[in-house]
């Protein structure tokens, strides 16, 4: 892709986002989302590949679709209320409407269809921004519009995601695939606390873009994307394996690691709110990912070549790791003994 290019789609990744999250109207919010709908289309279909283009075009769709959602409850709110502001979201309808749209821009279940078949189809860099980036706007407005959001229908939503994003994970062998359902996995722990404690979304958000842009840097500098290339990449780059193994296992929310911290504290809070039945049901739902976590980690570091696979053994080439990889594992592996700074600061 031409370079000038590259900097106008990103340059519109950054306005569109910043747009959305800085905007109090309804209005300014809905264009900043279509911004960045029309800005990471051509940087999921730049490889001109039949799967890149399909991946494109459902996700084009399933946007358009929830864009026009969003658009639609707000002028349902501003109809019965008269107000445009996002915080002053009353009317019912609106709020049930906001809801699904915003779940479906996430791919939160039972709207998460589009997600894994639109990772699969795109580049790992281009999957990581849609794993991130592309969820804050959404993400944003789901924690200003907390209050008015239906408390039932968001706690279904968020142990279905957490179900279906382990149990639909299991048997995948593509990488982009299983993180994909990491993600939605991920956000049914997001959303369960959304009404209770919205910091904690938030808090939740920022650690799990943090880990999983290790996990997708660290596949991309291996080029990794099958499980069974994966078995035989510690031959070529064994530290930035080790790397990824506990990136993983820390994505999967194991003590003493990082990803711990949003689990610990979302369940104390689930707790604190009477909703105990709750937070264990998503608590032995998040068993399931933790099962394919420890299989890609199994495949990341203990499983020897040539016993496993039939793929050439790889050479070992010192190629510098990226900095940015190091300073994203280090955060992601040590910062569980920062909570109680990181819970004073949300």
């Amino acid at each position: 892709m031409n370079p000038q290019a590259k900097l106008v789609f990103f340059t519109s990744l950054l306005l569109g986002t910043t747009i959305t999250i800085s905007s109090n109207h309804w209005v300014m919010a809905w264009t900043g989302l279509e911004i960045n709908t029309l800005a990471i289309l051509p940087l999921i279909s730049k490889s001109h590949h039949p799967r890149a283009i399909e991946a494109a075009t459902k996700y084009f769709l399933v946007q358009a679709a929830a864009s026009t959602l969003v658009l639609f409850s707000s002028m349902t709110n501003a109809w019965q209320t008269g107000q445009w502001d996002i915080t002053q979201l009353t009317s019912p309808v609106a709020c049930l409407t906001l809801t699904a749209a915003i779940a479906m821009k996430l791919g939160l279940a039972p709207f998460h269809f589009w997600f894994p078949e639109v990772l699969q189809g795109t580049s790992l860099t281009t999957g990581l921004l849609l794993s991130t980036i592309m969820k804050f706007p959404p993400i944003t407005l789901f924690f200003l519009t907390s209050q008015s959001l239906n408390p039932t229908l968001l706690t279904f939503m968020a142990i279905l995601s957490a179900a279906l994003g382990g149990w639909m994970g299991l048997n995948q062998t593509q990488v982009r695939k299983i993180l994909a359902f990491s993600s939605i996995s991920h956000l049914g722990w997001m959303a369960i606390i959304l009404i209770y404690y919205p910091q904690l979304t938030l808090l939740n958000f920022y650690l799990y873009s943090m880990m999983t842009a290790t996990v997708f840097l660290a596949l991309n500098t291996m080029k990794v994307l099958k499980l069974s290339t994966l078995m035989t990449a510690w031959t070529k780059t064994p530290s930035l394996s080790a790397i990824l193994l506990l990136s993983l296992l820390s994505l999967a929310g194991l003590p003493p690691l990082t990803g711990f911290l949003p689990k610990w504290l979302i369940i104390q809070e689930l707790t604190k709110q009477d909703m105990a039945p709750a937070a264990t049901i998503i608590s032995m739902l998040s068993l399931l990912s933790l099962f394919f976590y420890l299989r890609l980690a199994y495949c990341t570091a203990i499983t020897l070549p040539p016993h496993t696979t039939n793929h050439m053994k790889q050479w070992h080439i010192n190629k510098p790791t990226s900095v940015m990889i190091a300073i994203l594992a280090t955060l992601s592996l040590i910062l569980l003994p920062l909570s109680p700074m990181l819970l004073a600061i949300v």
